[in-house]
């Protein structure tokens, strides 16, 4: 026989309920109601400007890079779990993100790759050589103004590519896309200062490669066709 369940007493108040709900005001970790991370606000911070942008700069973000420093094996961890591989180059001050591809490893692609326009990898090209002929020579940093550049760089065009001014904004373009990835600052108008990322971006061997590439176009005579 089953013991029948007493009537609540309406003379006793209901017992206190075994886990009382948190409000968010009273939990000083959550950054928001039903916050289940268990990272810290500034290293969640970094960790979408990693995924967010191209490069994270030492020069241009401190504070998220010491948050970085601090945290990198955290880091590295959450996104390993996305797989994605980090690149910390301590030297250069810049962090970046590479999507993990390993034979065998049936993984989706969260990265896609942002290939470089034409002008953009030919602007790339001269500023890589004048920074390697900068560095080579001693000299702390490489600065080039934006005349100089578009006069190197409007040779390797075609005519087929449109008249002066429309290679000369095509140029301009490519060095505010480079700026905004941290490649180059514009120090004052006009005037660029390279930095230490575009060796990264592009590496000796791919500038080789392409530098005989550019020579042996410009060397083609005119309207020769490949």
């Amino acid at each position: 026989m089953i013991d029948p369940v007493p009537a609540p007493d309406p003379a006793r108040p209901d017992p206190e309920p075994f886990v009382a709900p948190l409000p968010m005001e009273g939990d000083p970790d959550a950054c928001f109601a039903g916050d289940r991370g268990v990272l810290d606000p500034a290293v969640r911070r970094v960790l979408v400007r990693l995924l967010q942008r191209r490069f994270l700069l030492a020069e241009r973000h401190p504070e998220d890079w010491r948050v970085l420093l601090d945290h990198q094996h955290l880091v590295e961890s959450r996104l390993h779990e996305l797989f994605v591989r980090l690149v910390v180059d301590q030297g250069r001050g810049v962090a970046y993100k590479q999507q993990v591809r390993a034979e065998g490893l049936d993984a989706p692609i969260l990265l896609r790759d942002e290939a470089y326009s034409r002008a953009e990898t030919l602007v790339l090209v001269y500023l890589r050589t004048v920074y390697q002929r900068e560095s080579s020579s001693g000299e702390p940093a490489a600065r080039v103004d934006v005349e100089e550049v578009e006069q190197t760089v409007l040779s390797y065009f075609a005519e087929t590519d449109g008249d002066l001014a429309k290679r000369q904004r095509a140029v301009r373009s490519a060095l505010t896309r480079l700026r905004q990835d941290g490649i180059v600052d514009e120090e004052s108008e006009g005037r660029y200062r390279v930095g230490p990322l575009v060796e990264i971006v592009l590496s000796a061997e791919r500038l080789r490669e392409l530098d005989a590439w550019l020579r042996e176009r410009t060397a083609e005579p005119e309207g020769a066709t490949r």
